[in-house]
């Protein structure tokens, strides 16, 4: 399994990254030999990258699986992704942009833990569960437990569950997705994955410490208790917040990486795993990214290619959704919403989670980059998929 247009043929560059001072490009073709047998890819000499930096990956997979390399439909060329609405170059993520007819984002109630009333009951009746007491950083209101009995009387479903996430901290209201992830007969899976391999470390760090504080657990305990195997160690890594989170690229790391990881997945009979955990959950993004470069230079095939024919289950998932965040974070979520909403049914709470989490983070982008991947406005498809005051606020929310 390829993804068309990586290596490098396309992810549009996030605005404002590189920052200035940092442009690096990967050695140009011929400073790094070939494995016996592997000629370069497509039989020719590799393209030199560009100057300006490195490229993303162009697009995430169409509908009905990954296509042939090429390219996905309607994912930008090199050099040719438009700029994001209203943001002006350099700007970066989390910052609402100024463009004209932009009347900014809806505001939850709150950005951080701080006072407010105790013993607040949650949805689904957590052991201890309450509103958060005590946390760094500011002192918010929180709604009264009198008001929050009258939002869960008047509320019910999907509408429910959305306004109750817009009344939480975004830090409260990941620990309470994990924690309801792990709760009772089964494991939502797909939900620690998309929490845990996406946050920075200090949204990892913060959550640790909330799920301990509000629900009296300890986060790598039940993950213990609830996964098994590869999976297991693959968000033990994660829950530790301990990525190198250093924006400079170390081309020669990159190199012994590649070459490790090669030796551990195809290069092998058999699959050394912890190879693949160690580098994927300590590497920063920009390393990452130049690691998969150099992978496929030197393997004649792309990493997530490799990651799909060594690994399969939810460790596949994980480890494919680090590299696809290294390679551009928001057409991640964009693919997630859209199967979320694709075919009959929804799945209402992914939707939720991630509108709301990315509502002041990176929001834009993600409605940026699902319209060139899918030829349809993110609000387009919310409106089809979703009904009545629940679309309404989901809306709202997304700007449409």
């Amino acid at each position: 399994m390829s993804y068309p247009g990586y290596p490098p043929t396309g992810y549009p560059p996030f605005p404002g990254y590189p920052p200035a001072g940092q442009e690096s490009s990967f050695p140009p073709s011929g400073q790094y030999p070939y494995p016996s047998g592997f000629p370069p890819m497509g039989g020719g000499a590799y393209p030199q990258v560009p100057s300006s930096g490195y490229p993303g990956a162009g697009g995430y997979p169409a509908p009905g699986g990954y296509p042939a390399p090429g390219g996905y439909p309607g994912a930008p060329q090199p050099g040719g992704a438009p700029s994001y609405p209203g943001v002006p170059p350099g700007q970066g993520f989390g910052v609402p942009p100024g463009g004209a007819g932009f009347s900014g984002y809806p505001q939850p109630p709150s950005q951080s833990y701080g006072g407010g009333p105790a013993q607040v009951p949650l949805p689904g009746g957590f052991p201890g569960g309450q509103m958060p007491s005590q946390y760094p950083g500011g002192q918010p209101t929180y709604p009264s437990q009198d008001l929050i009995k009258d939002l869960k009387s008047e509320l019910s479903g999907n509408m429910e569950e959305l306004i109750l996430a817009l009344f939480m901290p975004p830090t409260y209201y990941d620990a309470w997705s994990l924690r309801k992830a792990m709760q009772g007969a089964g494991t939502q899976e797909r939900v620690l994955i998309e929490i845990l391999c996406t946050r920075t470390n200090q949204e990892i760090r913060e959550i640790v410490r909330c799920y301990q504080s509000e629900f009296g657990r300890d986060l790598e305990k039940d993950i213990r208790s609830d996964t098994s195997g590869h999976f297991e160690r693959l968000l033990v890594s994660m829950c530790q917040g301990n990525r190198d989170e250093n924006q400079s690229i170390n081309h020669q790391m990159a190199q012994e990486d590649a070459q490790r990881l090669y030796q551990a997945g195809e290069g092998r009979l058999g699959t050394d795993e912890s190879c693949f955990n160690m580098i994927l959950a300590t590497r920063s993004f920009p390393q990452l990214r130049a690691t998969m470069e150099a992978y496929s230079r030197m393997a004649n095939r792309d990493l997530l290619s490799s990651v799909s024919r060594e690994f399969s289950g939810y460790v596949e998932s994980g480890l494919k959704t680090i590299l696809q965040c290294a390679l551009n974070r928001p057409a991640f979520f964009a693919e997630r919403l859209y199967y979320a909403m694709k075919g009959a049914g929804t799945d209402d709470s992914t939707l939720v989670r991630i509108v709301v989490t990315r509502s002041e983070i990176d929001l834009v982008q993600i409605k940026q980059m699902f319209a060139q991947m899918y030829q349809k406005t993110l609000g387009t498809m919310i409106a089809g998929d979703t009904s009545g005051d629940y679309r309404r606020l989901l809306l709202a929310i997304v700007g449409q």
